[in-house]
């Protein structure tokens, strides 16, 4: 039996046969990497947005919570602002006070002429003249100055400003502020991640110079010289002080004196950082005889004054009990006898004094208060804080990264004198602004 030979084509065609599907393998095992890369191409991807999610709301959050200190700041200046000017406004009633008190007695020695008011105008001018009669219409105005009076009221008020409502802020806001922050940056996560829950956020502050920034002063001894200073701005509460001379030779024996109209006053802070004021007028008589020469006799014409709760003395020449008048004692022979006064070359007005001291009504006040200002050297570290952050990220991957803030003192506009102006609690010249986090405290994970 013959066999018929097979085409040589046949040959490869089975062998072909006997290789298909090896390519299908092949083919798969590629889509399979190939899916396996796009798959972890696509979590990667999921992890940079959500990394790049957290750095923009972590830097939302360190913003925010410097910019919480920057208010906290600025709030601090706007009330040592407002004890500076309640200050202001307390020298001024104090002052209005002793001038109440001035008025009301000056009306009643016109009244009882003493001395009388053509006398005056005689002697020093019709304008004087003229003011000691508009004395009269003044009747009654010391009561205002009394301890129950209106401005003593306004005063009171002023002082409970001061004393109990600005200081309880301040310190409210000092000792509040860490948790004001934290709390303003916990908002701003949760609006950033509405999805998660506040105890997701694990957040953190670090190298936070907050502690011992600012510091308590005593207003007596440092806001003294400042509350001082802005009072000098005001020629109300400056001194009022002014002599009127007649020009008429009154005695050969002393022919460079003459007749004298004096006007005394002053507005000031005691040691205790409490206002008092004074204000007296007396017409001072050139007299003579052959026991002393020539001399002033004092007559009184107005005197005020408003001291202070310690105050024991208006620091001027006075006597605690002054005689009401001198119907049974020559003046310089009392003035000889019971004081150390000057009535030959003397430029005071101390009968006055004395009657002011008689008649004073203390008005009651604490003093300077204490306030917050910037701690000596804190300008050198500077107002900073660095926030770390972590949060269950994609496929429950703890994602973690770190911001830092400042918070810095700047004026809006340079100084027109062209000095530069240290930081303080008294101009809200503070902003907020993001800051490199510190070298020194970096974290595995953190931001480069």
């Amino acid at each position: 039996m013959s066999v018929t030979p097979k085409p040589a084509h046949y040959e490869l065609v089975r062998r072909a046969a006997a290789q298909s599907g090896q390519a299908l393998v092949l083919g798969m095992l590629l889509a399979s990497a190939a899916a396996l890369v796009l798959i972890r191409y696509f979590f990667t991807g999921q992890v940079v947005a959500a990394k790049a999610r957290q750095l923009h709301a972590l830097d939302a959050t360190a913003y925010s919570g410097a910019l919480v200190q920057a208010r906290a700041l600025n709030m601090l200046s706007y009330i040592n602002r407002a004890q500076i000017g309640h200050q202001v406004a307390m020298a001024h009633l104090v002052t209005l006070g002793s001038w109440a008190a001035f008025g009301g007695t000056q009306s009643r020695q016109l009244a009882s002429g003493n001395p009388p008011a053509y006398l005056i105008g005689l002697l020093f001018g019709p304008e004087h003249g003229a003011a000691y009669l508009a004395a009269g219409s003044a009747r009654g105005m010391d009561a205002m100055a009394r301890t129950d009076g209106e401005l003593a009221q306004a005063y009171a008020a002023h002082d409970r400003i001061v004393q109990d409502v600005f200081s309880s802020v301040q310190q409210a806001v000092v000792a509040g502020l860490p948790d004001a922050r934290q709390a303003a940056m916990q908002a701003v996560l949760k609006q950033n991640y509405p999805d998660y829950e506040k105890s997701d956020f694990d957040l953190s502050v670090v190298d936070d110079t907050w502690p011992g920034y600012v510091q308590a002063y005593s207003g007596r001894q440092e806001l003294r010289s400042f509350v001082q200073e802005v009072a000098d701005l005001y020629a109300f509460l400056g001194p009022r002080n002014d002599t009127t001379r007649n020009p008429w030779v009154v005695d050969a024996r002393c022919p460079t004196l003459r007749h004298e109209l004096r006007r005394r006053g002053n507005t000031e802070l005691d040691p205790y950082g409490r206002w008092q004021s004074i204000d007296t007028q007396s017409f001072h008589a050139l007299r003579s005889n052959r026991w002393i020469g020539c001399y002033f006799r004092e007559y009184p014409m107005a005197w005020g004054w408003i001291p202070t709760a310690a105050a024991q003395s208006v620091g001027s020449p006075h006597v605690d009990d002054p005689p009401d008048d001198f119907a049974a004692q020559d003046f310089w022979r009392w003035v000889r006898d019971a004081t150390n006064w000057d009535i030959h070359f003397g430029d005071a007005n101390p009968l006055a004094n004395s009657r002011a001291v008689a008649n004073r009504q203390r008005w009651q006040g604490g003093g300077l208060p204490g306030y917050f200002d910037t701690r000596e050297g804190a300008q050198a570290r500077g107002l900073r804080f660095t926030v770390d952050l972590r949060y269950p990220g994609p496929e429950g991957i703890v994602l973690s990264s770190r911001s830092a803030a400042e918070t810095f003192f700047e004026r809006p506009e340079p100084r027109s004198d062209g000095r530069l102006e240290a930081e303080n609690l008294f101009d809200p010249y503070w902003q907020a602004r993001l800051a490199p986090p510190a070298v020194s405290s970096a974290s595995p994970g953190g931001r480069p």
